[in-house]
């Protein structure tokens, strides 16, 4: 979703598939990912930083989609599969908001591409084809 709102000219092709994908209607986020995109958008040292009235309205705007709040299950479901699978606890959190939601694919750019959660399988929307 930050690349959505990336001005950097060495982001340019990341932005557009990231406005792309949030033209799709079969999109669903989690609370920590809408957090994240808040406070890495606002960040001061960001070039292209966004006011909080700019993000907390594109915050508002990604309500649209399905939004899986965190939970003690959500919480502790997390911690099992960060264990489990050998990854941080934010990468696990967001794999278990995906599940929550039964969504069978996840899009980032920070998990293995291709791999499979337990039935939740990581998608690199920015790999090459």
């Amino acid at each position: 979703m930050l690349y959505a709102i990336s001005t950097a000219p060495e982001e340019a092709a990341k932005s557009r598939e990231a406005r792309n994908l949030l033209d799709e209607e079969d999109l669903a986020l989690s609370v920590q990912v809408l957090q994240e995109f808040y406070v890495q958008a606002t960040r001061k040292s960001r070039p292209d930083a966004l006011s909080n009235v700019q993000a907390t309205q594109l915050v508002e705007a990604f309500l649209r989609f399905p939004v899986q709040d965190t939970t003690v299950a959500l919480m502790t479901a997390s911690f099992a599969s960060a264990a489990r699978f050998r990854i941080s606890y934010w990468d696990a959190a967001v794999l278990e908001a995906a599940r929550s939601l039964g969504c069978r694919t996840v899009l980032s750019e920070d998990l293995a591409h291709g791999r499979d959660y337990d039935g939740v399988v990581v998608r690199n929307p920015f790999r090459k084809r």
